[in-house]
C-alpha cells in the first residue's frame, strides 16, 4: 500500500510540475518507445485506466512504470503488475501502443507483449488525433531517450510524457483509414440491431468482426464473427459482407423451435448462395452459463422458399462447445518450482540408474530391472518436460510436433512402468509360488507398448504441436511448451490415453498400498517408524499415486494442490533415489534383513519372509 501511495504521489507531483512543451505534432494512434532507467530492486507497472479521451500519461520512478489518463472507451484498469527482472540491469527498453479503433492498449517490455487493454469493436466514440503534451524536468530514474515511431523527443531522462488525445466518431475513423485487404463501415441501429458492412479488398486475408458489447451487462457478452479469406473466392455477384448483429430476437420465436434463442447474426453476401467453402464462417457466442442437461444448438432461418415462413434448419451448421482451458494462477511460481524440480529428477535418475547397475552385478533379484526400467522413463520424461519451454520457443511448431510426441511417449511409458511395479508388487506378494515373467516381458510393455497409441495419434494428425499455457496475471504472455494442441481431436486423444491410464494406475496403486499394508503391518520392522515411513512413501511413488493429486484441482483448495502436484511429481526422480539408496543403508545396518529392501516392498525375502527364486 505504501509504495503504490508513493506513485501515486509521485505522479500528481508531476502533474503540477509539468513545464516544457513538446512539439505539436498529431498521431491517430501512438507508438512512445523508450528507455526506462531505474533501480536494482523488484520492478512493476501500475496502471489506472478510465474511459474517456483527454490523453495518457506515462511516468517512471525507480522502481515503478505508470500509465495513467483517460483514453479508452470500453477499458477501466486500475492494478500492479509485476515485471520480471533479469540480473542487475539498470534499463529496460519498452514501447507502448495505442490502437483507438480496436480500443487496445499494449505494452511491450524487454520484448515480451503485455496486453493492457484487449481488442474490442467500437461504436461511438474513438480516442486519437493525439498530440505530445508537457513533459517533466530531467531526472535520475525515469525515462531516456523518448521517442513517438521514430521521432525523438528528448534524449533525456524524464520522469513523464503527457500526450493528449482527441476524440472522434470511430465510424469517420473508419471510413478514413484504409484496412489493408477490407474497409470496414459501421452503421448503429439500437432497436433493430447494429450492422458492419466489409469490403473485401483484392487482396482480402480474411477479417474478424466483434458486435458491440452491452456495456450496461458485461463487455464480455460479444458475438464474433471469423469472415474467411475463401469467402471472396465464393462472392460472385459482390465484394461486400454484411453482417447485422440482432438485438430483438422476439420475431425469431416462430414456428417448430424448442428453447430459448440466445443470439442472433445475420450475414448475407449480395444474392449469393454460399456453399462449399474451404474454410467455414466462425461464429463465436459468449452468454451466461447454461444449467447441465441443456444443449446448444446451431441453427439457421432459411428464407429461401417462403420468406414469410420460419423454417429452421441444421444443414450447413456445425456447433461446438469446445471448453477451452482456464488460465493458470501463480504460473511464473509453479514453471520455477517444476524447471527445478525437473532437473534435480534428472540427475537423481542417473545417480539411480548406476545405483541399480552396480547392485544387478552382485545379486539377481527380480525387481531390478522393473525399477531401471521406472528409473530410466522418468529420467527422459523429466529431461524433456524441462527443456519442453526453450524448444518451443526455439524450434516453433515445426519442432514442437516432434518433442509433443516424445514427451507423451516418456509420460505413458513412466506410467507404464509404474503400472508394472503395480502389478509386480501384487505378484510377489499373492504369488509366492509362480515365477514372475522375464524381464524382457517387463520391457516390451514398459518401452514399446507406449508406442502403439502414440504412432496412432500421430497418425491422426493436429494433435501435437505448440501449447500456450495462460497465466491469469497476464493472459498476453502464455507460457509455450511442446505438448498436446488445444482442439477437439487433441482433447478427445487426452481424455482417453492420459486421464483413463492415470485413473486406473491410480486405483490400482491405493488398493496395492492398502493390500501391502495389511501383509506388513504385524511386522517387527515396522515398530521402526523411519523404515515404515520410507516404504509406503516409496510405495507411493512407485505406484504412481501421487499423480492422483490431478483429479482434485479444484474448490478453494485448488492453488496448493497444483503446487503440490508440481512439487511431488517433478521431484519423484529425486524421491525415488532417496527412498532406495536410504532403506538400502537400513538393510546394511540390520545386516540384510529385515524390511529394508530395495525391491518394491518388497521381495518374498524380505515382505514374506520366504526364499526367493531367482
Amino acid at each position: 500500500m505504501e509504495h503504490r501511495l508513493t506513485d501515486s504521489l509521485m505522479v500528481g507531483f508531476i502533474l503540477i510540475i509539468l513545464l516544457s512543451t513538446g512539439s505539436a505534432e498529431v498521431y491517430e494512434d501512438l507508438k512512445f518507445c523508450g528507455t526506462w532507467r531505474h533501480g536494482n530492486g523488484p520492478l512493476s507497472l501500475s496502471l489506472n485506466l478510465i474511459t474517456g479521451c483527454e490523453g495518457v500519461l506515462i511516468s517512471a520512478s525507480k522502481n515503478s512504470l505508470s500509465i495513467d489518463g483517460q483514453i479508452t472507451a470500453l477499458c477501466s484498469q486500475s492494478k500492479v503488475i509485476p515485471l520480471h527482472q533479469t540480473g542487475s540491469e539498470l534499463e529496460s527498453n519498452f514501447c507502448l501502443l495505442w490502437e483507438p479503433m480496436l480500443d487496445q492498449l499494449k505494452l511491450q517490455f524487454k520484448g515480451k507483449n503485455i496486453t493492457l487493454c484487449p481488442p474490442a469493436s467500437l461504436w461511438g466514440t474513438c480516442c486519437t488525433q493525439l498530440s505530445n503534451g508537457p513533459k517533466s524536468p530531467e531526472a535520475t530514474y525515469g525515462i531516456l531517450n523518448g521517442k513517438v515511431i521514430t521521432d525523438v523527443i528528448s534524449d533525456k531522462v524524464h520522469t513523464a510524457y503527457k500526450f493528449n488525445g482527441t476524440p472522434i466518431a470511430c465510424k469517420t475513423l473508419h471510413d478514413e483509414v484504409n484496412l489493408g485487404s477490407a474497409r470496414v463501415t459501421y452503421i448503429e441501429d439500437k432497436m433493430n440491431g447494429s450492422t458492419a458492412k466489409v469490403q473485401m479488398m483484392k487482396d482480402f486475408q480474411g477479417f474478424n468482426i466483434t458486435s458491440p458489447a452491452d456495456t450496461s451487462v458485461s463487455a464480455e457478452f460479444t458475438t464474433t464473427v471469423q469472415i474467411p479469406k475463401a469467402l471472396k473466392k465464393a462472392a460472385s455477384s459482390t465484394n461486400e459482407v454484411v453482417c447485422t448483429f440482432i438485438n430483438d430476437n422476439s420475431k425469431f420465436k416462430e414456428g417448430p423451435v424448442e428453447g430459448s434463442i440466445l443470439n442472433v447474426v445475420e450475414i448475407t453476401v449480395g444474392n449469393d448462395v454460399i456453399k462449399n467453402l474451404s474454410e467455414p464462417i466462425k461464429i463465436g457466442f459468449n452468454h451466461d452459463v447454461i444449467p447441465k442437461g441443456h444443449s446448444r444448438n446451431c441453427v439457421s432461418w432459411d428464407t429461401r422458399e417462403d420468406p414469410s415462413k420460419v423454417n429452421w434448419v441444421v444443414n450447413g451448421c456445425k456447433t461446438r462447445e469446445q471448453m477451452e482451458p482456464r488460465p493458470v494462477r501463480h504460473l511464473l511460481a509453479l514453471t520455477a518450482i517444476t524447471s527445478l524440480g525437473c532437473a534435480v529428477s534428472v540427475i537423481s535418475c542417473i545417480a539411480l540408474i548406476v545405483f541399480l547397475c552396480r547392485k544387478s552385478r552382485r545379486c539377481k533379484e527380480q525387481s531390478l530391472p522393473i525399477h531401471l526400467g521406472l528409473a530410466i522413463s522418468l529420467g527422459l520424461l523429466n529431461l524433456l518436460f524441462f527443456f519442453t519451454g526453450v524448444l518451443a520457443n526455439v524450434g516453433g511448431e515445426c519442432v514442437c510436433a516432434w518433442v509433443g510426441a516424445a514427451l507423451h511417449y516418456t509420460l505413458l511409458s513412466s506410467f507404464s512402468w509404474m503400472g508394472i511395479e503395480v502389478f509386480h508388487t501384487f505378484w510377489l506378494v499373492y504369488m509366492v509360488f509362480s515365477p514372475s515373467p522375464r524381464p524382457f516381458v517387463w520391457y516390451l510393455v514398459g518401452f514399446a507398448l507406449p508406442v502403439i497409441p502414440i504412432s496412432i495419434l500421430a497418425g491422426v494428425g493436429d494433435i501435437y504441436g505448440m501449447r500456450k499455457v495462460e497465466q491469469s496475471e497476464d493472459l498476453s504472455d502464455p507460457y509455450k511448451m511442446c505438448w498436446m494442441k488445444i482442439n477437439d481431436k487433441a482433447m478427445l486423444a487426452h481424455y482417453l490415453t492420459n486421464l483413463t491410464i492415470l485413473a486406473i494406475l491410480v486405483i490400482s496403486g491405493l488398493v496395492m498400498l492398502l493390500l501391502v499394508y495389511r501383509q506388513i503391518r504385524t511386522r517387527d520392522e515396522w515398530r521402526q517408524n523411519r523404515v515404515a515411513f520410507f516404504s509406503i512413501w516409496g510405495l507411493s511413488c512407485l505406484f504412481g499415486t501421487t499423480w492422483g493429486l490431478t483429479f482434485l484441482d479444484f474448490g478453494p483448495l485448488s492453488d496448493f494442490v497444483l503446487f503440490l502436484f508440481c512439487i511431488l511429481n517433478s521431484l519423484q526422480g529425486f524421491l525415488l533415489m532417496l527412498r532406495f539408496f536410504i532403506l538400502d543403508r537400513i538393510r546394511k545396518q540390520t545386516g540384510g534383513s529385515g524390511f529394508g529392501s530395495t525391491s518394491t516392498g518388497s521381495t518374498r525375502q524380505h515382505m514374506l519372509q520366504a526364499q526367493e527364486k531367482s
